[in-house]
């Protein structure tokens, strides 16, 4: 046998194929987010996003498949293991050009995550497929590939921009399933801390299907405040918001300013991304970051903002709407040096009697 095929874990010392033993692997959680597109027409674009399809409800139908198929995964593949599923989100949306169908699947067990990933946006691409194929006889799947994986021995691994899987070196390993705070954070990241990490969190905005007009506004008035600024975009998943915070945070960010996903609907996630990582609450500046809206616009008063630390860098959720994010950078740029004074070391100024007297 060559060195090649020997390092394929599901072909033994003879050259057939087995199912690997995982008896002996640990317990992780583990996720992994998978995407997959249907190149079709534009008139059966217009039915799906329409609902004129005789069929029905193609991007309703799709989705059920897709979470359903999750758990057929080792029925389809046959050396694939059952796992336990603890958690499967699908979205399927017309875009232009085509319908993408995007799967995160998340598991507490001894193997990887991904095959399921991929059967879901597969089989949810089939069923757009099926039900436009009497519309759109050219309608097929242009791809379906794994965009992002965590957990286990083998750690991150994301798809860049130009299309290759990139190994995180920096992301530390999943926790066992106790820990609800998925990958762990470090709370003090070695070397110099002097930049600002911008984190965008949309769904959209990660496939490149808007514009980000948020993340620009911070970055700009954090550059403004003399702070070299690191910035990154991220799907609404818990799991790729708290790796793009440990990146930031290991990159060397005294402050990581999130905006979006701090509302109530089911995308919404950010505070359950962060909450369990914060080392310190700051509710007082959480409270003044969420009133800053209020009486402006009627969404203010579901805002769920929020402010703490994670060891000696301070994280402060933004919603996604320009005018709440203006607000709330004015509001931090009352306290920005105190904050960072206080984060490097630095003690608490003294106050004068007639201060002290307020």
């Amino acid at each position: 046998m060559t060195g090649k095929s020997e390092e394929l874990t599901h072909v033994d010392e003879s050259g057939k194929v087995h199912m690997v033993d995982v008896g002996a692997k640990d317990v992780t959680a583990r996720a992994a987010r998978a995407h997959a597109r249907v190149s079709a027409s534009d008139h059966a674009l217009g039915l799906l996003a329409r609902g004129e399809l005789k069929k029905g409800d193609a991007l309703a139908i799709a989705r059920i498949a897709a979470i359903a198929s999750v758990k057929k995964t080792p029925d389809l593949i046959p050396l694939c293991h059952p796992i336990a599923i603890t958690g499967v989100k699908v979205s399927v949306e017309v875009v232009t050009g085509g319908v993408d169908i995007v799967a995160t699947v998340r598991t507490a067990d001894r193997t990887g995550i991904e095959m399921e990933a991929l059967t879901a946006v597969t089989v949810g691409a089939l069923n757009i497929v099926d039900m436009i194929k009497a519309v759109d006889r050219g309608a097929h799947i242009a791809f379906a590939r794994i965009e992002h994986k965590e957990g286990g021995r083998s750690g991150t691994w994301s798809r860049s921009a130009d299309g290759e899987m990139i190994h995180d070196d920096s992301a530390a390993s999943t926790p066992a399933p106790e820990d609800p705070a998925g990958p762990a954070v470090p709370a003090d990241a070695a070397g110099p801390r002097t930049s600002v990490g911008v984190l965008t969190i949309s769904d959209r905005s990660s496939r490149g299907e808007r514009a980000d007009e948020t993340g620009p506004y911070i970055a700009a008035t954090a550059e403004d405040w003399g702070y070299a600024t690191v910035r990154a975009t991220v799907p609404d998943e818990v799991f790729a918001i708290r790796a793009a915070v440990q990146q930031l945070q290991a990159d060397g960010a005294w402050l990581i300013v999130t905006t979006g996903g701090t509302g109530i609907t089911p995308q919404d996630v950010t505070p359950e991304a962060l909450e369990p990582l914060l080392t310190t609450q700051l509710p007082a500046l959480t409270t003044a970051l969420q009133a800053t809206g209020i009486g402006k616009a009627p969404g203010a008063l579901l805002t769920r903002s929020l402010a703490g630390l994670i060891g000696r860098t301070a994280v402060v959720a933004l919603p996604g709407s320009p005018g709440a994010v203006r607000d709330g950078m004015d509001v931090l740029a009352q306290v920005r040096e105190h904050l960072a004074a206080q984060l490097a070391g630095a003690d608490h100024p003294a106050h004068s009697t007639k201060e002290l007297a307020r």
